[in-house]
């Protein structure tokens, strides 16, 4: 049966979203991944309310930021969120993005170097170890996960890295358990990561197989690719203005960019983002989205995994989230 995964950011109300969460789950689904969005909503609260209404569905971070939460604090959210789901929580983790981290004072510095250290206190504390590190952005001293009236165990929370630049890719291949590529990326993209992977985890004797690799994947399902495309642009627009490297990176031409932002502030008003989007042709949306007639977002996705997707994380784009989940339930590529 094909890995499938849904991912639901802030465009629903919570108790709404546990609803697709609790449907995607009876459709066979593997998991869900919540992200910090933006400044709208925090990860970890609606991880907690799918947790409350599901059985069996993997619920993780897609992703949370290495900046904001002390290392100890996020292993301890984290087992926290495994008492209520135990052996169902993944912590994905990512170093952020411009401008937004500047913005609230985050300086993004040595970004490789704070992940490393932030993974390997988090693994360490969450395998109910006692931790003492002297790093440059980590400091513990015999610092542990201090249960008093629940039993010691170790957490089963896999570390996963929201990765996409080269050398984060190559780290994430070295030290984490899975890797959160990312949405808006072309297939060709997808071919380059599974080498800087390959180039990280040959460095500790194993191979990019080993590692767990799914992918954020803007799914717009309707009943012509017209319509489809017209409801992914105006996401693919603000990502185009917000978050140009991932743009660059799949080989959006950087006089698109440029163009977008001359139009695009921060934050974007929707009506920036509308005028905008008319600058951006079918063919970008069309690259880097999954977007069309159900067979059509099919054959995308399955594209994304021949060239190495291992779960596509389908992000539903317009109203009829469960049309998405009936799209892809039941499906063998």
């Amino acid at each position: 049966m094909t890995r499938l995964a849904i991912y639901l950011q802030d465009a629903h109300p919570i108790t709404e979203a546990m609803e697709y969460v609790t449907y995607a789950e009876q459709r066979g689904f593997e998991a869900v991944w919540q992200a910090d969005s933006r400044l709208v909503r925090d990860a970890v609260v609606p991880m907690a309310a799918f947790a409350t209404c599901t059985d069996s569905i993997k619920i993780g971070s897609g992703v949370v930021d290495c900046w904001t939460r002390n290392p100890a604090r996020l292993a301890s959210t984290f087992s926290t969120l495994d008492d209520l789901a135990p052996g169902r929580i993944i912590l994905g983790i990512g170093a952020w993005w411009e401008p937004l981290a500047t913005k609230v004072g985050v300086r993004r510095r040595k970004s490789l170097t704070a992940i490393r250290e932030i993974v390997e206190a988090c693994r360490a504390l969450l395998a109910d170890e006692t931790v003492t590190y002297d790093g440059d952005f980590v400091q513990l001293d015999g610092v542990e996960l201090d249960y008093v009236y629940q039993d010691r165990r170790p957490k089963e929370v896999p570390i996963y890295i929201g990765a996409t630049g080269d050398r984060m890719l190559e780290l994430t291949g070295e030290i984490a358990d899975g890797v959160v590529l990312n949405y808006l990326v072309s297939p060709e993209y997808n071919r380059k990561a599974m080498d800087r992977l390959a180039d990280g985890a040959a460095r500790v004797g194993r191979s990019v197989d080993d590692l767990d690799r799914p992918q954020l994947v803007v799914c717009s399902v309707a009943e012509t690719r017209a319509e489809a495309l017209d409801g992914a642009r105006l996401m693919v627009t603000q990502y185009l203005g917000q978050q140009p490297h991932i743009m660059k990176a799949s080989g959006v031409p950087e006089s698109l960019l440029e163009e977008i932002g001359r139009v695009l502030t921060w934050p974007a008003t929707h009506e920036q983002v509308v005028a905008a989007s008319k600058l951006v042709p079918d063919d970008v949306v069309q690259m880097i989205c999954a977007a069309g007639t159900a067979d059509e977002v099919r054959e995308k996705v399955a594209q994304y995994m021949t060239d190495g997707c291992t779960c596509p994380i389908l992000y539903p784009l317009g109203p009829d989230v469960r049309l998405m989940i009936d799209t892809f339930a039941d499906w063998t590529p």
